[in-house]
C-alpha cells in the first residue's frame, strides 16, 4: 500500500506585503527583487491571532473538507516546519488537540523547505508498513519571526503560510521517492537556537536570526534538483515528458526556469506561486499543489512530480499518481 492524497488545503496570512512596501523600510525596489526571485509579494502574520499553529490548523481543516476526512479518522499527524511556536510540544500535537484527532500519533519534522516531502516519505513508510491507514501532512512557517529584517537580501525572499494534505493508504499513489541529505552544506543556510546556559558554562547570547548565503544555495539547487528529478524518473522507469505537472520547491523563479531548461520541458509543465507567496519552505510544495488542484488543473490519472531541496542540506522528491 502506498500514500495517495485525497484533499488538500492551504492557508496564507492576511497580510500580503509588497515589494513597493518592502522598498519604503529598506534600499531595495520593486525590479530589484522581481528580476532576481521572480517575486512581487508575499503574506506576512500581522496579528497575535496567526501563529504557526493557526495557519496549520486552517489548512489542515480545508483539507479534511476536501477529502470529505473526519478528525476521529485521522491516525498520523505530520508537521513539517522550522518555526514551530513552541520547542515543546510539537506543532504536530496541538494540531491534534485542536482538530480533535483523537486516535492520531503526532510529530514534527524539521528538513526545512524539504521538509513537507520527508514528511509525506515518512507517512508512506508507516502505509507500506501497515501500521497507519490515514495521515495528515502539513508544511507550515511563520519564517518572518525568524528572519533579519535588516538583510535586504534575504528577507525579501521569504513568506509565511501553511499547507495541508490527507493520505490514505492505496494501492495506487506513490510510485516512487527519494531524499537525501550532506551536512557538510549545513553553514550556508543556518538559524541558531539558544546556547547552552547552565551551571557550568553560559554564553549569555540570544537565538539568533536565519543566516543564507545566497549564492551557494542557488549553485545547489540548481545542480542538485534535476540530479534528483532525473534519479526519480530512473527509479520509475518514465521519461521526463510523461510527467503532467512538476511541481518544485517555490524559492527563486530562476531557479524554476533553470531545471525546466535543464530537463528540456515547457515551462507549462511548473506551476508556480513564487510571485505572489515568497519561498515559504516547508509550505511552499502543498501550497501549491492545493492551489493547482483548486483552480481545476488536476484530472484523475495525472502524474506529479513534486521535488525541493532546503538547509541541512536536505533533498527530495516523490512522483504521485493523483
Amino acid at each position: 500500500m502506498r500514500a495517495k492524497i485525497i484533499g488538500t488545503g492551504s492557508c496564507l496570512p492576511d497580510r500580503c506585503v509588497t515589494n513597493e512596501y518592502l522598498s519604503t523600510i529598506m534600499d531595495t525596489s520593486d525590479e530589484w527583487i522581481q528580476s532576481r526571485t521572480g517575486i512581487r509579494e508575499r503574506h506576512l502574520v500581522s496579528s497575535e491571532t496567526e501563529t504557526t499553529l493557526t495557519l496549520a490548523v486552517r489548512a489542515a481543516k480545508a483539507a479534511l473538507e476536501d477529502s470529505g476526512t473526519l478528525p476521529e479518522e485521522i491516525d498520523l499527524i505530520l508537521v513539517a516546519t522550522v518555526s514551530s511556536d513552541f520547542i515543546t510540544p510539537s506543532t504536530a500535537c496541538m494540531v491534534q488537540r485542536e482538530l480533535g484527532a483523537r486516535h492520531a500519533a503526532a510529530f514534527d519534522i524539521n528538513a526545512a523547505c524539504s521538509g513537507f516531502l520527508f514528511a509525506l516519505n515518512t507517512a508512506d513508510a508507516y502505509f507500506q508498513a501497515g501500521i497507519y491507514q490515514t495521515a495528515l501532512i502539513i508544511g507550515v512557517e511563520t519564517l518572518s519571526k525568524i528572519i533579519d529584517w535588516s538583510d535586504r537580501s534575504t528577507c525579501v525572499l521569504f513568506g509565511d503560510g501553511a499547507g495541508a494534505v490527507v493520505a490514505k493508504a492505496s494501492e495506487k499513489g506513490l510510485v516512487a521517492s527519494l531524499q537525501g541529505s550532506d551536512g557538510n552544506g549545513g553553514n550556508i543556510l543556518i538559524c541558531k537556537n539558544r546556547t547552552n546556559n547552565n551551571p557550568y558554562i553560559s554564553t549569555g547570547t540570544d537565538p539568533d536570526y536565519l543566516y543564507m548565503d545566497g549564492q551557494e544555495v542557488f549553485k545547489f539547487a540548481v545542480k542538485k534538483e534535476p540530479e534528483c528529478i532525473a534519479a526519480l524518473l530512473e527509479q520509475a522507469g518514465i521519461g521526463a515528458s510523461d510527467v503532467t505537472y512538476y511541481l518544485l520547491h517555490q524559492a527563486n523563479f530562476r531557479i524554476i526556469s533553470s531545471i525546466a531548461r535543464k530537463l528540456k520541458l515547457p515551462l507549462e509543465k511548473f506551476p508556480s506561486n513564487v510571485s505572489h507567496c515568497g519561498n515559504t519552505s516547508a509550505a511552499s510544495i502543498p501550497i501549491l499543489l492545493d492551489e493547482v488542484h483548486r483552480e481545476g488543473k488536476l484530472s484523475e490519472g495525472d502524474l506529479l512530480l513534486l521535488s525541493g531541496f532546503g538547509a541541512g542540506l536536505t533533498w527530495g522528491a516523490a512522483l504521485l499518481r493523483w
